[in-house]
């Protein structure tokens, strides 16, 4: 058994399980896909691109470059690797920090009642008084 994607017009429109014999006897153009033939499993909607011999799914955003060897569309940015989650704001073709992200410090905040303000530079944490706040 092998995956087969069925390629109208140069788009998918049916991926199935089936045995070659199976597939040899449907109508239309079937092209046998996986992870590891023509670069990218195909999915319903992806194109096939006979040139290339690739499935490659719909472009992701209007910046975003198609890579030639894994054909998979790819950020004019590299996305940051700073372990923190992004997104993708194609008004400003950047990454953005995601707004669900909640920063932690590494160090617990003091719990004596005073009030603090988390200095980078020092990677700790400061009383506020101190800052002149």
């Amino acid at each position: 058994m092998a995956i087969f994607a069925k390629v109208e017009d140069g788009i998918v429109t049916q991926v199935i399980v089936a045995e070659q014999d199976f597939v040899d006897a449907q109508e239309g153009t079937w092209v046998q896909t996986s992870d590891s033939i023509r670069k990218n499993r195909a999915s319903i909607g992806d194109t096939y691109d006979l040139t290339r011999d690739a499935f490659i799914v719909p472009q992701i955003f209007p910046s975003w470059i198609l890579d030639e060897d894994s054909c998979k569309w790819e950020a004019p940015v590299t996305y940051p690797a700073d372990g923190k989650r992004y997104d993708w704001d194609e008004d400003t073709t950047n990454w953005v920090l995601a707004d669900d992200y909640a920063w932690e410090p590494p160090i617990p905040y003091p719990d004596d009642g005073e009030e603090y303000t988390w200095d980078e530079s020092t990677t700790s944490w400061v009383l506020t008084a101190d800052y002149g706040l």
